[in-house]
């Protein structure tokens, strides 16, 4: 689908006067946020119907407050995996894992607080209420407001695309980009994702579990028994809480801590691999390639120089045949 978006676009009513061609021009189309969701150059922004930023943040914690101006929505896409909670008014919203693709909304007029747990890294899409229907308009706090879509594949595929582009995007490609989400997010059809299905305590316990045994097999029978569920309990709610199915999680977490090894230590591969729970390099490179899109030693290689700016969000569904070639026992939880 997005490989052809080069050729869509230019079906989506693009019309746009000569403010719009000068804008071309005269800046980025993707601007970089000094601060959480305050763009530079913000009396251009306020004249553009969609506006597309970039916040980056490499610190391990951070708080950010904003109110979403009268005429807009804002939707921020998640580039990279990261942990935040969302709260308005002492009301939280969303607690937990953010993975890459996740999207957010919040509707015109609307304060949003965000606390960060990890480095983070959004694409943040300023969009006139104009884009939606007058119904969404109407009831924004009932139709968009507080919409969480854990891993939204075509959200992760719009930001992958107009992310690929950085600075040599165009106003109009990104513009398009625009338009496509919030076309997406204003269908009826469109789900809402139930979070915290799994307690925020027994998620935590859970996450513990994992972060403190990761490097050894662990079956779906035993973060079931640390969550105090049964398994078929527990994979549903889990996967409702963070998006992923258990032995994903388990998976990405091993790779997120081999991204650690390979850009702090000069560890082989095959040491890496098994330090972090895989039996075999030939395994970890298969998934870390389908996670990150890169082998671990190209990986490795671009570190060296810079940082991946985005991470490839977890297929929706991985192979049975050789996921569990390190964790058989969550074969049957499928």
């Amino acid at each position: 689908m997005l490989t052809e978006l080069h050729e869509t676009h230019t079906r989506i009513d693009l019309s746009a006067g000569p403010r719009d061609h000068e804008a071309n021009h005269a800046a980025q189309a993707i601007t970089r946020e000094a601060r959480w969701r305050q763009i530079v150059g913000s009396s251009q922004a306020a004249l553009d119907d969609i506006t597309i930023s970039r916040w980056d943040d490499s610190r391990e914690g951070s708080c950010h407050a904003a109110t979403t101006p009268s005429d807009r929505y804002f939707v921020g896409i998640a580039l990279k995996t990261t942990r935040a909670i969302l709260t308005r008014e002492r009301r939280i919203i969303f607690d937990g894992t953010m993975p890459s693709g996740t999207l957010y909304v919040s509707a015109p007029s609307k304060q949003l607080s965000a606390q960060f747990q990890a480095p983070c890294a959004f694409l943040h899409f300023h969009i006139s209420a104009e884009h939606f229907p007058t119904r969404w308009v109407q009831g924004a706090a009932e139709g968009l407001d507080d919409l969480v879509l854990l891993r939204d594949p075509l959200a992760a595929g719009l930001a992958k695309a107009l992310a690929e582009q950085g600075d040599a995007a165009g106003h109009r490609f990104a513009r398009c980009i625009g338009q496509i989400l919030a076309m997406h997010l204003a269908r009826p059809e469109l789900p809402r994702a139930k979070v915290n299905a799994l307690p925020k305590w027994r998620l935590r316990r859970v996450e513990q579990h994992i972060a403190a045994h990761f490097e050894r097999s662990i079956s779906l029978s035993e973060l079931a028994n640390v969550a105090g569920l049964s398994r078929m309990h527990f994979a549903a709610q889990f996967r409702a809480a963070t998006g992923y199915r258990p032995r994903e999680y388990l998976l990405n977490h091993r790779i997120e801590h081999a991204k650690s090894l390979l850009t702090t230590t000069q560890r082989p591969l095959a040491e890496i691999a098994l330090a972090v729970g895989f039996s075999t390099q030939a395994h970890f490179s298969t998934v870390f390639k389908r996670i990150s899109s890169l082998t671990p030693a190209r990986w490795r290689a671009a570190a060296r120089n810079e940082r991946p700016e985005l991470e490839s969000p977890p297929r929706r569904r991985l192979s049975p045949d050789t996921d569990w070639a390190v964790n058989g026992p969550y074969a049957n939880a499928l």
